[in-house]
């Protein structure tokens, strides 16, 4: 790895800025940050990424992805955070697309790899439970073998955006005897389907990302099915490792850092927290380390280039990228000062204004934030794997 960019890469990087400058409008980010647009807009900007052959830029390239170097995904990635834009949703391009194209049938390749490089499928993942989150072995919805079907009966919680979903991959018990990690299967499950309800789940922040899925009687294809029966605890593990790599957030948290330098700035600071030593401090500090991530991020993605999946250093990610997150999300509230407690501007009495509908949506980022050390595998799970997997504990 290098430190300084190639003209070949600094070309890359024109033509991605170029791309952003002219599709990602102000009209259009409006609406994904709507809610009663956001699906509809999220799906046309996707396409439009997938147009440009950008949407599926981890994959192999026989399956439709980018030829791009470790340099250029991270390039890529920089740029969508610093220009605003989100990436593609990842439950199917980030999540279960890896899954399919690594253990899934010639059939099932075909018939869902291209609908979900396209977005015209939403998949949403049925992983945690009520009583089986970060434990994830404890899981109890089961599916019993009926001929040619699977009869999936179980709840699943925290099922992001399952309100929107078409399609939903899921683990499930098919066996009662042996290691609990023995006893799981990987099955793709159409929403569709009769016995699927989902109830919303109102997260702090006011907005509905979370769901609980009720499974009562499912009939599932055995054909949907992933790879072996009773093998999904290696394909989820593989899946994880990839959903935490994403998970890291780095150029999330360089957007953050010029964000939070933009405020201190500014002419509406609060009560003068910004320009104190402590602020300044804690910025350098969370500095120094966003720069230690953002090179084993590096790693990682040469390690990728080199058609190797991640290992414990996704747990590393994970770890060390959700802690920054949540404390560059503390940082920017406290330096808003006494604006960050501003619940929705109209709403009680104060005039909005710029700033304070900034603050609000402050206050609810880092609300939400509270969720990052929990999702994708507790902090102290990914402590776990690094001291057993790593350190060989």
């Amino acid at each position: 790895m290098h430190a300084k960019f190639s003209p070949e890469e600094l070309a890359f990087q024109a033509e991605v800025r170029n791309f952003l400058s002219t599709h990602f409008t102000p009209e259009l980010a409006a609406r994904i940050h709507e809610p009663s647009t956001f699906k509809e807009a999220t799906i046309e900007w996707q396409k439009l990424l997938d147009n440009q052959g950008w949407a599926a830029n981890g994959w192999p390239v026989e399956h439709g992805g980018c030829p791009w170097t470790a340099t250029q995904k991270y390039i890529y990635s920089s740029e969508l955070a610093a220009a605003g834009a989100p990436d593609v949703m990842p439950m199917g391009i980030k999540m279960v697309a890896p899954v399919l194209y690594s253990y899934g049938s010639d059939e099932q390749k075909a018939r869902f790899l291209p609908i979900t490089k396209r977005s015209d499928i939403w998949w949403c993942q049925g992983y945690s439970e009520p009583g089986a989150g970060s434990d994830l072995a404890a899981l109890k919805t089961r599916a019993v073998l009926d001929g040619d079907h699977y009869v999936v009966s179980g709840s699943k919680i925290w099922t992001t955006y399952a309100q929107y979903a078409d399609w939903m991959f899921c683990l499930v018990k098919t066996a009662t005897e042996g290691r609990a990690q023995q006893s799981i299967s990987f099955l793709l499950i159409d929403m569709k389907s009769a016995g699927i309800s989902v109830s919303p789940i109102i997260s702090i922040d006011g907005d509905h990302h979370l769901n609980e899925v009720h499974l009562d009687n499912v009939r599932v294809p055995v054909e949907n099915r992933i790879g072996d029966e009773n093998k999904g605890w290696e394909y989820a593990k593989a899946l994880l490792n990839y959903e935490r790599t994403a998970l890291s957030g780095v150029a999330y948290c360089k957007r953050m850092v010029r964000d939070i330098e933009q405020l201190m700035q500014g002419s509406h600071s609060g009560f003068g927290l910004s320009s104190s030593d402590d602020i300044k401090a804690r910025l350098a500090d969370i500095e120094i380390d966003l720069m230690a991530l953002e090179y084993l991020e590096l790693s990682v993605l040469n390690k990728l280039d080199k058609g190797k999946a991640p290992g414990m250093e996704s747990s590393l990610l994970k770890l060390v990228g959700t802690e920054l997150q949540q404390a560059l999300q503390k940082l920017r509230w406290d330096v808003t000062g006494g604006f960050a407690g501003v619940t929705e501007p109209g709403t009680t009495g104060i005039a909005p204004s710029e700033y304070l509908t900034q603050s609000h949506q402050i206050r609810r980022e880092y609300m939400f934030g509270r969720a990052a050390t929990i999702y994708g595998g507790s902090n102290e799970v990914q402590k776990n794997i690094i001291a057993k997997v790593g350190l060989g504990l």
